[in-house]
This record gives structure tokens, sequence and C-alpha cells, in this order.
């Protein structure tokens, strides 16, 4: 699992724990995960992905920990998943929120709305998955840990090759000072040792300052944190004076939406924003600027 998820399941299991009086999970059962779990819906009223992760907590608790597989509960009260439709912005208003940027947040903004990536998507992008010659971007371990390939913007070409050679002057004077060493997935560092060190593993978009793991004692570099990236873009749409909630997210709503209007497949965008279901991409035909499913308003052919 990622460092994520370990943080968000035992986050769960404490809650769950508290909720039934800090007794034992080994004396609590069906009964007690079904009200825990109900009460989150109706008491306190979160969304129904927050609860999924609440009941896969509780299950990785008792298969994975305890040895006890759970009978299914049909009594739990299930909170409701909203229909909501995403936030999008004209291609003006992502030039107005881009033009309030510089530097790497500008980098990055530009790269989620380009590319059409999740905010952790670009922020862990490492050297070796840019590919200039094949002017593509490879999506590694993605949203239900899937890779994809989808565009390198053409625009974005130099600047991010002239963002890659100071990186790449940094990591050197790193590894000149004994650090430099970057955090690998699941099972690699075992795999390739010097790994942690080569600059094609290392960040694209690297953090400023550095870290010593606990667990190898390597200095490392984390890669740029989520929330420089969320302030500089909330901040970006305030001074730009879009009166919508825009988030990084947004920039990848209103990738798809501009490609929608320009003519692309929905299939082709499908694959580019990672979709498992169709289903899912369509959701930017109902936001297009000619209305709702595209249709015009019997009132503009009066």
């Amino acid at each position: 699992m990622s460092s994520r998820t370990e943080h968000a399941y035992v986050g769960w299991i404490r809650r769950f724990i508290l909720f039934h009086d800090k007794r034992h999970p080994e004396d609590l059962g069906e009964p007690e995960v079904s009200r825990f779990l109900s009460s989150l819906a109706t008491e306190r009223r979160v969304a129904a992905s927050t609860q999924n992760q609440a009941l896969a907590a509780l299950l990785f608790l008792y298969r994975d920990v305890l040895g006890r597989d759970l009978a299914w509960m049909t009594d739990i009260v299930h909170a409701k998943r909203p229909e909501r439709m995403p936030v999008v912005l004209t291609r003006n208003e992502v030039a107005s929120v881009l033009a309030e940027l510089d530097g790497v947040e500008k980098l990055v903004a530009s790269m989620l709305y380009g590319a059409g990536l999740r905010l952790l998507e670009g922020l862990h992008l490492r050297v070796k998955d840019v590919d200039f010659a094949g002017w593509q971007v490879v999506v590694r371990d993605g949203k239900g840990r899937k890779d994809r390939v989808t565009m390198l913007p053409a625009s974005l070409r130099e600047p991010l090759r002239a963002h890659l050679a100071v990186v790449e002057a940094e990591h050197a004077r790193d590894l000149r000072a004994g650090a430099g060493c970057v955090e690998l997935p699941d099972a690699l560092r075992a795999k390739y040792p010097s790994a942690p060190r080569e600059w094609p593993w290392q960040w694209v978009f690297p953090a400023t300052r550095g870290y010593v793991d606990a667990s190898t004692g390597e200095r490392r570099r984390h890669h740029l944190h989520e929330t420089v990236i969320q302030r500089a873009v909330r901040r970006a749409a305030r001074v730009a004076r879009i009166p919508k909630p825009v988030s990084p997210h947004t920039l990848r709503h209103s990738f798809a939406t501009h490609l929608l209007e320009s003519g692309s497949d929905i299939r082709t965008i499908q694959q580019l924003l990672g979709h498992k279901d169709v289903a899912t991409t369509m959701i930017y035909t109902h936001v297009l600027q000619r209305g709702p499913l595209g249709v015009q308003s019997p009132l503009d052919r009066t």
C-alpha cells in the first residue's frame, strides 16, 4: 500500500475503536461495523467515497490483521453519491489563471491543463517518464494503479527542458553532498540498489528541501508538496477575478472539455484521462458551452 493509504486506514481504525468506547476490535463484529458505517452517513453525512474508504479500512483490519472474514452487512445506511457537474474554465479564464503564476508553479499548472493530469500524477512524474522525442508523458501508477500515456504539449517542451537542466544541476550538488536519493515504488529499491541516486528516477518537480528517511538513513528529496500548487492556483484564480471555485483539478476538467469543443473523439479523451468507463468521460459533454447535451435553446432560434 502507499503511505497515504496506510495513514488513511490507521485513521479510520482509530475512529472505529473510539466510536465503540475503546473496545478491542477482536470483541467487535458485523453489528458494530454496520453501526459505525451507518453513523458516518446519518450523523456525519460523509460522502459515499469517504464511507467506502472507511469500509475498506475495516475490511483490511479484520481480514489481513485479525484473520477474520466479516459476513456481508446488509443493514448499512449508505451515503448518497451526489451527481455534480465539474467546474470548467473557459480558454480565456485558463489563460488568465496561468498568467498569474510563474516559475515551477506555472509549469506544474500548465502540465495539468496541457496533459490532463491529476495533481499528484503531475507531481509524481519522474525524469524518465517525460519523452521529449515521442512528444508524450507516461503516467505511472495513476488512479486504480494503472499506467497510461498522454500528450506532452509542444509549448511546454522548451520550458520543461530548461527546468530539468536546473533540477539536474541541483541533483548533482546533492550527490556531491552525500544526498541525492529518491523514494522508489514497491520493491524496486531492492532490485536496483543504485537507482535511488540515478538521474532518470528523480522527480521532475522536486521539493526545495531534503529530508532523512528514517528506515534507510538516506538523505532524500521528496517531490513538491501538493499544497504548494493548490494554494498557488487558488490565489491566481482570485487575482484573475474568476467567479468560480478553482482548484488544480479544475484544469484537468477544462482540458477534457476543451478537447471535446475542438471535436476530439470521446474515446480518445477517455484514454488520455485514464478513465476506466467512458461514462465517466461523458460527463464533460454536459458542460460544453452549447448547453446541456449540446442542444440549442429554442429561444435562440427565434
